[in-house]
């Protein structure tokens, strides 16, 4: 089972006078990642390296150092450690001593993996997006149970009868929920798929 990280981390440490800094963040989306990456890349270092992995998507970049000693490393890492969700940025500040293709590669791999490690890390649950509208009348009862389920409220719309909610929800839960929903609404609102 995969694991992603529960908020932010850092971890630094000093390769033959350069100096690295790994950060690393929990994210859902690739412009998460992206945003993460612009927001800790210091201007001032000579790298700013990074890989992230959500799903079956991936990216990674070396930011100028020797094609494949930064990003895929980091990439390795990431996938060694279980990682899923998650974003590693790793910055180098150069010390005028050469570590070479081999040498980057452990530091910058090395680095992602004790940075992931340090963090706090928890399973992390796929799930599906659905969406469903609730009365007024029936809403705090449904917010009350959606835990039991596993479930998360993305966002609320609210209109004169009640609330559209978007909800991420394990698949296995997707067929009690629908049940409860229909018991707690006595029939008057559904589950439909909601779109990615």
């Amino acid at each position: 089972m995969p694991f992603t990280l529960t908020s932010p981390c850092v971890y630094q440490e000093l390769i033959r006078k350069s100096r690295f800094v790994a950060q690393a963040a929990p994210v859902s989306a690739p412009e998460q990642a992206q945003a993460f990456i612009l927001a800790v890349s210091d201007n001032t270092a000579s790298h700013n390296c990074w890989a992230w992995k959500i799903g079956d998507r991936y990216r990674f970049s070396d930011d100028g150092e020797p094609g494949g000693t930064a990003g895929r490393p980091m990439l390795t890492a990431i996938e060694s450690q279980d990682c899923d969700g998650v974003v590693v940025v790793v910055t180098r500040w150069f010390g005028g001593i050469q570590l070479g293709t081999g040498g980057l590669a452990r530091a910058y791999g090395g680095l992602a993996a004790k940075c992931l490690q340090a963090g706090e890390r928890v399973e992390r649950i796929e799930r599906i997006r659905c969406r469903c509208h609730c009365r007024f009348a029936d809403l705090a009862l449904l917010k009350a149970r959606l835990a039991d389920y596993e479930t998360l409220i993305e966002s609320e719309t609210f209109d004169a009868e009640g609330a559209e909610l978007v909800l991420a929800l394990p698949p296995s839960a997707q067929a009690n929920l629908q049940q409860l929903l229909a018991d707690i609404t006595r029939g008057h609102s559904r589950l439909s798929e909601a779109a990615s």
